[in-house]
């Protein structure tokens, strides 16, 4: 092996301010920086939601498992998320019909209905507490898509079987409080804290034998005719079966594409909130415009918020910049709801990698058929963390997933 070449993922400043999330219990994980021993059936590589809940599978598959972290576990990108578990992808059905066929699209979408319903039994058999709650999702008309575009999306959801129905202007004023042309409410979305929902699955996996070894940074590694060879920084080498990274924006160079690139966001924790209204308390919100709005509320009544995305990597890294975003949240928050919901008592912002179609990069790394690489998750990370966890332990155990065409590196 040639230490530096060929298992260095990028590094990023993952996360700016400090995320609401990480002043919330149970979200600790007992580790350790030496792992014991050196070989495994799976080695996988990140500790965060996709590590987590890919370890969760190959362990209830019966494999021995090492999960590893340059950082201590649940302390990456993962408390950055806003967690709206949504089956909704970023890119619209009608358009990603449009950009890869009916055929791809409509699969896509389909397994992203599952894999939240998927998510919310696994979480509800392995009692994690993490505040999961299963949501209707409310997507407000905006620049992008006016109420005829709604429509036409509303169509291509329903003749796929996707449940949906049209809100028009006067019921969402008098159902939601709200001035927008339509919007499209759905069934098969969810909410949770990510960080304890994180923290539980790496304790699962614990209990099942798993070991959890952090700091550990991987420098290298190579492909063996038995196996996979990792060599860390502290000069260990550890061999196993296979190997998953699940380092999300840091990704292995290896896997970049002209289709995938790694952009910014901001978001935001407002204090508690009076009288929230129960449909609030019940839906997660987000907007058909660029840039656009997203908003849930957390069982203590605070409102979660985020977006003014910006299509570039290092934008996140500006706490001024920061500042002002949450500024621009709140207010587009308070016009749209109505609401006098205070300023906000926690504020980050963070990096995250999005491709052209919207669907995430789960597939063995290039040049390797034992290494495994899931990434470019947008803004359905929980969601498609759980397809990679699926599609991954499926094709560790021999197996083939179905829709594991759809996500191949693009």
């Amino acid at each position: 092996m040639t230490k530096g070449k060929d298992a260095e993922t990028r590094k990023d400043d993952l996360r700016t301010g400090k995320p609401y999330w990480l002043n919330t219990s149970g979200i600790s994980v007992p580790h350790r920086a030496d792992p014991g021993r050196d070989r495994f059936d799976v080695i996988v590589v990140g500790a965060g939601i996709s590590g987590a809940l890919t370890a969760e599978a190959l362990t209830r598959q019966g494999c021995s498992v090492l999960i590893l972290d340059r950082r201590a576990p649940v302390s990456g990108s993962t408390p950055a998320s806003t967690a709206m578990i949504q089956h909704e992808i970023d890119v619209p059905l009608t358009e990603l019909q449009a950009q890869r066929g009916a055929r791809t699209a409509n699969a896509a979408w389909r397994r992203s209905v599952a894999a939240v319903n998927d998510l919310v039994d696994l979480t509800k058999r392995l009692k994690i507490k993490c505040q999961m709650q299963q949501k209707p999702a409310l997507y407000l008309a905006g620049n992008q898509m006016d109420a005829d575009d709604l429509a036409k999306e509303l169509s291509a959801r329903r003749k796929i079987g996707i449940e949906a129905e049209l809100i028009d202007r006067a019921r969402l004023k008098a159902d939601y409080g709200m001035t927008r042309a339509a919007a499209i409410l759905s069934p098969d979305s969810a909410s949770a804290n990510p960080a304890q929902l994180t923290a539980g699955l790496l304790r699962t996996c614990k209990t099942r034998g798993a070991l959890i070894a952090a700091p550990v940074e991987v420098t290298d590694m190579a492909e063996l005719p038995g196996g996979v060879a990792l060599a860390t920084s502290d000069g260990r080498v550890l061999t196993a079966d296979h190997a998953v990274f699940c380092t999300g924006y840091e990704f292995l160079p290896q896997m970049q594409t002209k289709s995938h690139h790694v952009t910014s966001t901001w978001a935001l924790a407002t204090g508690k909130v009076k009288d929230l209204a129960s449909w609030l308390k019940d839906t997660i919100v987000w907007e058909a415009s660029e840039p656009y709005l997203y908003f849930r509320s957390d069982p203590s009544g605070r409102i979660i918020a985020g977006g003014e995305d910006e299509d570039a990597a290092d934008r996140n890294s500006d706490p001024k910049l920061l500042a002002r975003k949450s500024r621009t949240i709140l207010a587009k928050l308070e016009k749209l709801t109505g609401l006098d919901v205070g300023p906000a008592e926690f504020a980050w912002s963070a990096p995250f990698s999005v491709t052209d179609d919207g669907l995430p990069i789960i597939d063995r790394v290039k040049g390797h058929d034992r290494v495994w690489a899931v990434m470019g998750f947008g803004g359905n990370g929980i969601t498609f963390s759980m397809i990679a966890a699926q599609i991954v332990a499926a094709g560790i155990a021999g197996e083939k997933d179905p829709d594991a065409r759809l996500f191949r590196l693009r």
